[in-house]
């Protein structure tokens, strides 16, 4: 089954992993404890993170430490901003008509 990163940052623990390995590198059992959930559905979750290629393994001794790979975020990055500026004017427009209702209502 071919995954994309869409898929990746889909779940909320995934992309909880992945907040967590863009600050350091850590070991399976490191992430593991951060949640609250089986160590088998973390591991479940990584298998996924590594299929769409957002994060890779280096082994030290017996330990695998997982790191991300951020350049293959981009694609998702490129979409979400799109509809940035979108969304920007969106809540500049309802800012600006919460003031002119806040405005009328203190001329009462």
């Amino acid at each position: 089954m071919r995954r994309d990163v869409f898929q990746a940052i889909a779940d909320p623990v995934r992309r909880d992993i992945i907040e967590l390995l863009a600050e350091e590198r850590l070991s399976i059992n490191a992430i593991a404890e951060k949640f609250e959930i089986s160590r088998p559905a973390i591991s479940k979750h990584l298998k996924i993170l590594k299929e769409c290629e957002i994060i890779d393994y280096v082994k030290e001794g017996r330990e695998r430490f997982c790191f991300i790979k951020p350049k293959n975020l981009i694609p998702a990055f490129m979409w979400i901003e799109q509809y940035r500026e979108l969304w920007e004017d969106k809540l500049d427009s309802f800012d600006s008509y919460l003031t002119k209702l806040q405005a009328k209502s203190d001329g009462k």
